[in-house]
């Protein structure tokens, strides 16, 4: 059986030949534009070749034809293309500020980005020239029992505003809100400038109540302001219950009678030490630096014996701490173990 290296070393190759494959295509392709050779197949732009003759959806069709565009106009992104230091689908943002004259500069500050981070960079090149700065609520209605209806919210754009159209014979407070899964967690945000983001999330009405109330005792604050102010609060909080640093003086903090409880000035200590990170080491030999469901690890476990000291505690991502103890306990009772979590049976 192929060991994890060996099954590793496969998957890059087949990495490197991928990346290949798609830079080999593309220069293909910059030529094929070059000559308009689409127009003599009878389609009236490259993009509609890709769609209609080759059969790939308009996405991927339009991302294609950027990267060819771009291709002829600064040979130099084939290169990274090639070897993977500039991902495929960061060639829409990298199109909008690479030219034949800057690209040397501005090229390499794109290399290793996903396409979020690479749209970053173009709005700290090129700022949105008027950020706007407002917030939208936009309701959802309700629609007549025992119908399907397709609701769209449409999209805000800068200088737009939104109308809210409800049913005939409905007025704003009659209006309930249509009962739909709980959204992500993760907001879209859109970069604007190097400073400015724009975020998108759906809140409940509850939520819009407050943040009212919020505005009417603080006026002096936009909504972004509070926003912040909000987040400080529980982010300050949440890191002082992680860290092990209480508000409560030491004086009256009683000792607990549970075996596996860690003190609080050794919590504190280790997560001081260790910068609130997961301190795993990858096979690179570089830490894994994870802020993510951050736990505490006994270098020498505690069902071995090992105490809840400082020098033998550190910082691990839940991922790497259940790794850690796979190798330690074995899978048959680390299976079992989650099985139990889950509510299965071992």
């Amino acid at each position: 059986m192929d060991t994890a290296r060996e099954l590793s070393d496969r998957l890059a190759t087949l990495l490197r030949r991928e990346h290949g494959a798609l830079a080999e295509f593309l220069v293909a392709l910059a030529d094929f534009d070059a000559r308009r050779a689409w127009a003599e197949l009878g389609y009236a732009s490259l993009f509609h070749y890709l769609h209609r003759e080759l059969r790939l959806s308009k996405g991927s069709a339009q991302y294609r034809k950027v990267a060819a565009e771009l291709i002829q106009a600064v040979p130099a992104v084939v290169e990274p293309l090639r070897d993977g230091r500039l991902c495929f689908t960061t060639i829409i943002e990298v199109a909008r500020v690479v030219n034949p004259v800057n690209w040397q500069e501005v090229l390499p500050r794109f290399y290793g980005l996903s396409r979020h981070e690479a749209a970053e960079v173009v709005a700290a090149l090129q700022p949105h020239p008027a950020p706007p700065v407002r917030t939208v609520l936009t309701a959802i209605p309700r629609p007549p029992p025992g119908s399907t209806v397709e609701l769209t919210i449409p999209a805000v754009t800068p200088g737009s505003t939104v109308e809210l159209v409800l049913p005939r014979g409905t007025s704003g407070s009659t209006v309930e809100p249509v009962p739909v899964a709980p959204p992500s967690r993760i907001a879209e945000l859109t970069p604007l400038t190097a400073t400015l983001q724009r975020l998108h999330v759906t809140v409940s009405e509850r939520f819009a109540r407050k943040l009212e109330r919020l505005r009417d005792l603080r006026p002096d604050l936009s909504d972004d302001a509070l926003l912040e102010a909000a987040v400080d609060l529980l982010l300050a909080r949440a890191e002082k219950r992680k860290s092990g640093h209480s508000d409560r003086p030491l004086a009256t903090a009683r000792p607990s009678r549970d075996p596996d409880h860690v003190p609080a000035h050794v919590r504190r200590e280790v997560w001081e030490r260790d910068g609130g990170r997961c301190t795993f080491l990858l096979p690179s030999g570089e830490p894994c630096g994870s802020t993510h469901q951050l736990e505490l690890d006994h270098v020498v476990p505690r069902a071995c014996g090992g105490a809840s000291t400082v020098e033998n505690l550190r910082i691990r991502c839940r991922g790497h701490n259940l790794e850690e103890a796979r190798r330690v306990f074995g899978d048959q009772l680390m299976d079992a173990y989650a099985g139990r979590r889950c509510g299965g049976s071992a």
